[in-house]
Formats: C-alpha cells, sequence, structure tokens
C-alpha cells in the first residue's frame, strides 16, 4: 500500500530546467518581438525581419540542451557503473549532486558483513574464539575445556539448529569455506562447528518440527525440535528480547548477562543471546512455547568496519553532507562501531535514538531533534520511513539504503533510493534509484562526486550556451538602435548556432570533474541553475561581444571592408574563445591545459575551420553571404576575437584573489 499510495517527484535537475526553460522562452518572444518592431520602424521588410525574428529565436532557445543533458546523465551513469552504482533511473544521476543527507544500514555496508563469533560467555565465564571466516574449524579457550562445559554444547546446539544458513566448501578449491543464508546464521553455524556440533547431522537427530522466524518488532527466532520423543524448544535473539521469556529462576543469570551484554557492546560486538527449553509434550501453540527458558549464554559476533568507510564518512563530512548510521543493533555497538568510523566526531552533542525513542516522539517532535542524531540503534524498518521524512521536513534531500522487502517505501519515499545488490531483495531493488553492485558506503559517496561533477558539466553548458545567445542577441538588438543595419543575415545566425551548439558543447560535458568538488557545500535544491553568478556572467559577456562586434560593424563600414563577413566570423570565433574559457568556474586555461579534455581543442579547431571555410570556400559565399578576408582584415578578426576569452580568464583571477578555495569545514 505504501509503494502505490507513493507519488514520483520531480528531481532538482527537472525543476531547475523546467524554470529555465520558461524563462528563457519568454525573454526570447520579447526580444524578438522587439527586433521585428523596430526594424519595421526602420523601414526593413516585413519578410526579413520576420526571417531574423525567427533565427534570433532559434539562437536564443537551446534546442541543444535537452540532448546535451540526456548526454551528460548518460555518461555519468556509465562511469558510475564502472564504480559499482547501477543507476536505474537517469535522473537520478544529477539527483545525487544535491544530496544533503546519507541514511546508510550498518550491517554490509559500513561494515564488512563477515561475522564471526570472537566471544561466547557462559555462567562459567568468558570463551575467546578463534579462526578464519566461516570456517568451522579453530580453538576456543576459556575458564575450562570447552567439553567440561554443558551451557557451551548446549549454545552450540542452538546455534546450529535455531538456524537457516548453511556452510559448504568453496568451489574454487582454495579450501576455504563459503556460506549461504544470512552471514549472522552463518558464523553460529562455524561456531557450532568449531564445538564438534554441525547442523546437518542435527537435523537428522532433531528435526525440525516448528518455527517462528524473525522479524524486526519481535527481534528473536524459534525453533521446534523433536528429540526422540521429547521436544525442544531453541531460542536465539537480542538480550533484552529473551529476558521476559526467561523462567523465575534465571534472575541472577540474567543479570550477569547483561552486565556482560553492555561490556562487549562497547567493544563494537553485536551481541546475541541463546536459549532453549525441553518438553515433555508438543506445544500447541510455539508461542507459549517460548516461555519459562533457560538462558545458556551470549555469542559476541565481530563485524568489522569496511577499511574505506571511515575516509568516505570523512568525505561526506568535507563536502557538507550528514551522514547517518541505521541499525538494529544495541545502542552501545551501535556507539562503538560509530567512534571507530569518526561518525560521531563531526558532532560533539550528536544524539543516538532507539526505535523506541522515535515512536515516542510526534513528527514535530522528530524534525526539531533529528538534526541531532547521527545514530539510529533498535530500529526496524518501517521507522526508517519517519527517519527520511523527518529529514526531508527540514529541507534536507536524502539518500537512503535499504536491503529488505519493508525498505521499499523509504527508498521510495526519499530522494534517492539506494538499495543493496549482493543482499538486496528483488522488492528493494525494483524501488530504488539506484543498485550497489558491492553494497559500499564508499560506493554512494563516489556516486555524489559524480552527481556534482554532472551537475557541474550540465551548469558548464547552460552558461556557454547562454553566453553565445546572450551575444548574438545583444549585437542583433542594440545595431538597429545606434543607427546601424543589422548585423548578421538569417543564415549566419542559424550557422553560429550551429557551431556553437553542437561539438564545443558535447565536448565541455566531457570535462573532468575540479579538484576542490568534494570540499563545497551541498546545493540547495531550490537554487536555481542560473544562481551563484550565472545569468550575470551571460549579460555582461553577452554586452562584451556586443561592444566589441559594434564598434568593428561600425569602422569596417566606414573603411569599405567586407564588414559583414567579419562581424560574422568574429561572433563565431569569440564564442568558441568563450569555450575555453568556461571549462572552469575558477581555475585558468593554462592551469586546465589540454590534456585533461582533448576533446575540447579538437572540438574548437574544427569548428574554427568550419567557419574560416565559409569565408575561403568559394562554394559558401552564396549560401552565407561572405566574401573572402584579407590578411589583414583576418588579423583583426582574430585580434577582436580574443578579447572574450581574455576577459574572462581576467574574471576567474579575480574571484580567486577574492576567495581562495580552501578546504571546507563542517560544524
Amino acid at each position: 500500500t505504501a509503494l502505490h499510495a507513493h507519488v514520483a517527484e520531480p528531481t532538482p535537475l527537472q525543476r531547475r530546467l523546467a524554470v529555465l526553460g520558461r524563462r528563457m522562452a519568454g525573454a526570447a518572444l520579447v526580444v524578438c518581438a522587439v527586433v521585428f518592431t523596430v526594424g519595421l520602424l526602420r523601414g526593413e521588410s516585413t519578410t526579413d525581419m520576420f526571417l531574423i525574428s525567427v533565427s534570433l529565436a532559434v539562437a536564443a532557445i537551446p534546442e541543444g540542451l535537452p540532448a546535451i543533458v540526456t548526454v551528460a546523465l548518460a555518461l555519468g551513469a556509465r562511469r558510475m557503473a564502472e564504480r559499482n552504482a547501477v543507476i536505474r533511473r537517469l535522473p537520478a544521476v544529477e539527483t545525487l549532486g544535491s544530496v544533503t543527507v546519507i541514511c546508510s544500514d550498518k550491517t554490509g555496508t559500513l561494515t564488512q558483513n563477515r561475522m564471526m563469533v570472537e566471544r561466547v560467555w557462559t555462567p562459567r565465564g568468558l570463551y575467546a574464539v578463534s579462526g578464519s571466516g566461516y570456517a568451522p574449524e579453530g580453538d576456543i579457550e576459556g575458564p575450562s575445556p570447552p567439553g567440561t562445559d554443558p551451557h557451551l554444547q548446549a549454545i552450540a546446539r542452538v546455534a546450529a539448529g535455531c538456524n537457516d544458513a548453511s556452510l559448504h566448501p568453496a568451489g574454487d578449491g582454495s579450501g576455504g569455506w563459503e556460506m549461504t543464508g544470512d552471514p549472522t546464521e552463518a558464523a553460529l553455524v562455524a561456531l557450532a562447528g568449531k564445538l564438534d556440533v554441525h547442523r546437518s547431522q542435527l537435523e537428522r537427530t532433531h528435526p525440525r518440527a516448528d518455527e517462528i522466524s524473525f522479524d524486526a518488532d519481535r527481534r528473536r527466532m524459534t525453533t521446534l525440535h523433536d528429540a526422540d520423543g521429547t521436544w525442544w524448544v531453541a531460542v536465539k535473539g537480542a538480550l533484552d528480547a529473551l529476558g521476559p521469556l526467561l523462567a523465575p529462576g534465571e534472575g541472577e543469570v540474567l543479570a550477569e548477562a547483561e552486565g556482560m551484554a553492555e561490556e562487549l557492546a562497547d567493544q563494537g560486538y553485536r551481541v546475541l543471546a541463546l536459549a532453549e527449553r525441553h518438553l515433555a509434550e508438543q506445544p500447541t501453540d510455539l508461542y507459549q512455547g517460548e516461555h519459562e527458558l533457560r538462558l545458556l549464554g551470549l555469542v559476541a559476533i565481530a563485524d568489522p568496519p569496511r577499511p574505506e568507510a571511515a575516509a568516505a564518512v570523512r568525505s561526506c563530512r568535507e563536502a557538507g553532507i550528514i551522514p547517518i548510521m541505521i541499525t538494529g543493533d544495541h545502542p552501545r555497538t551501535a556507539r562503538a562501531i560509530a567512534q571507530r568510523l569518526d561518525l560521531l566526531t563531526d558532532h560533539s552533542g550528536a544524539e543516538i535514538l532507539t526505535g523506541a525513542d522515535l515512536d515516542a516522539l510526534d513528527d514535530g517532535e522528530l524534525r526539531d531533534r533529528i538534526g541531532d542524531v547521527r545514530v539510529f540503534a533498535r530500529t526496524n524498518p518501517h521507522q526508517k520511513l519517519r527517519i527520511v521524512g523527518g529529514w526531508k521536513a527540514r529541507g534536507a534531500v536524502v539518500a537512503m539504503t535499504g536491503d529488505g522487502v519493508n525498505d521499499a517505501p523509504a527508498l521510495q519515499h526519499a530522494d534517492i533510493g539506494v538499495a543493496m545488490g549482493l543482499i538486496g531483495t528483488e522488492v528493494s531493488r525494483e524501488a530504488a534509484d539506484i543498485v550497489l553492485a558491492d553494497d559500499d558506503f564508499a560506493t554512494i559517496v563516489h556516486a555524489v562526486e559524480e552527481g556534482r561533477q554532472i551537475y557541474d558539466s550540465i551548469r558548464r553548458f547552460v552558461r556557454y550556451l547562454l553566453t553565445t545567445n546572450s551575444g548574438e542577441i545583444w549585437v542583433m538588438f542594440l545595431a538597429p538602435l545606434v543607427g546601424l543595419p543589422l548585423p548578421l543575415l538569417p543564415i549566419q545566425i542559424l550557422w553560429i548556432n550551429l557551431v556553437t551548439d553542437g561539438p564545443p558543447a558535447v565536448a565541455l560535458g566531457l570535462e573532468p570533474g575540479e579538484p576542490d568538488i568534494m570540499r563545497r557545500p551541498p546545493r540547495d535544491p531550490k537554487e536555481s541553475i542560473l544562481a551563484a553568478g550565472l545569468w550575470q556572467h551571460a549579460v555582461w559577456v553577452g554586452l562584451l561581444m556586443a561592444a566589441v562586434v559594434l564598434p568593428m560593424q561600425a569602422l569596417t563600414r566606414r573603411a569599405d571592408w567586407p564588414w559583414q563577413t567579419m562581424v560574422f566570423t568574429t561572433l563565431a570565433l569569440m564564442q568558441l574563445g568563450h569555450a575555453l574559457a568556461v571549462r572552469s568556474e575558477r581555475q585558468s586555461l593554462r592551469q586546465l591545459g589540454f590534456r585533461r579534455n582533448r576533446w575540447i581543442g579538437a572540438a574548437v579547431a574544427l569548428c574554427a575551420i568550419a567557419q574560416l571555410a565559409t569565408v575561403y570556400v568559394p562554394a559558401l559565399h552564396g549560401p552565407f553571404g561572405t566574401e573572402p578576408l584579407t590578411a589583414v582584415q583576418l588579423a583583426v578578426v582574430l585580434g577582436a576575437s580574443t578579447t572574450v576569452l581574455v576577459a574572462v580568464e581576467l574574471e576567474k583571477w579575480t574571484v580567486r584573489r577574492r576567495r581562495p578555495a580552501r578546504p571546507m569545514a563542517v560544524s
């Protein structure tokens, strides 16, 4: 029901481009109407002014924008796939660049999900368990020999019997072991094997008759076994979930276990309690049969953090992104892992909320408190939806990870749903925007970086295109106002539009990301794509083009030079120089060089040759209304064409002087 009730919202990019399209269409209509009217008042023919106005409208509207955006997103999706992030919905590629909060599962995403029991506690004391991976081989050392502690042997039977995982030798001949099923259960099967209790053998001697599967609300699993005429109930789960089910005489053992569980949790272990009960008759209701239990002990399971996870968390903080850990583990275990990952160091007053704490808060209280929370413990999948809602109510752009069927509503409600490819269910993958092929938190951070780069590419293209269109519009708009004839023919306007919207624009989309891309704060989702000085840049550079071209038109007309050809060529080459200048908003062309992006140099050279062909190829003179230029005239054109490149480089130099790049500090 929650999945069907969800209505997909437009991504930040879709909202920005929709606004940009409306504004540009309105501006184009106004400019064309003014040019058409002024031309008629000057005595120009209606047909000529109509063609010029239509040509200007074509030049003003960036019809190549949808194609360029699609290409940029597709290329980004391919690069993400190479880094183990498979994109299911193309607009999600850019949305990643706006993410302000990443809510991640702990197990398998921040940790390795390679479980191993390292400690076992019984009323006799604490045992250390050695071994490697899921191999059912290793030593157990403690207060007494393993064979003499009946609790330890009973723990092995419960670990093997109350279990759905299995182990088998690796098929690659390496001598290792592989598991099928849940990694936590596989670690318990390996522990039982180290105590010489094997699940396959136990299934023959104690066949399972009934079971109550584990779920996030009960936080335990119970199985019923036929023990040759008697009935054996085996239970494993969280200690606080088993405590109320213990027999009255277990109080002292429970108190000891609670102290040990807290101690082990503080060391970062995932702690499970194991218990059993023997019955003379088969219970009619297993829910009743799992009472009056005898507590056998605790197992402490290690799930070490991924080696790259801490660095990825630091990258998040530098990028102004808040990383959140969500786990079903005990709060003490969650805190220990969070401290290893530096999740709590960026916010000294950060809280750890449990699922029970969440349920006690209404939506308003959650919205007010959630900004101080970095870890959610003892949570269930349904509470993920509230966590997403709490952050979105604060205006955050949220990425949420999940792997289970019950995670699907939260994945859909998040701005970016991220499903696990290795352990995720088909339902979670269908609900998600991105599927991680390696279930690694660092892959999400790489995807965010890619999303920012894609947005930079789109913004770079818009910056370039608006400026070139602005230059054409200002030239055509101002020329009649200062008493000059219209500088360009309709075919020349369309040609410049074709040349500048073509190869250079595509090449700008292939520009690599800037070095500080992950040291910037996330973009405001409500921010226009024209923000941060983009529209001002388009206006002043367009005016600069007009300030260069119109005096050239006046002077060359007076000198009886082929002024229209010179204006046409100058404007085209000027825009190609601008393509080189806008590769970065801060770095100079000298700093960038051409090795980072060989395509831009090739594209500009190709278009420059095509433009000069309209001047020097006789067959093109008629269609384009051009004449060949002398060496002096060409030198004047080339000199005038460099003004925009030089001016934009000076603008970037000024920006670097006023706002030196610094690593971002997140409080």
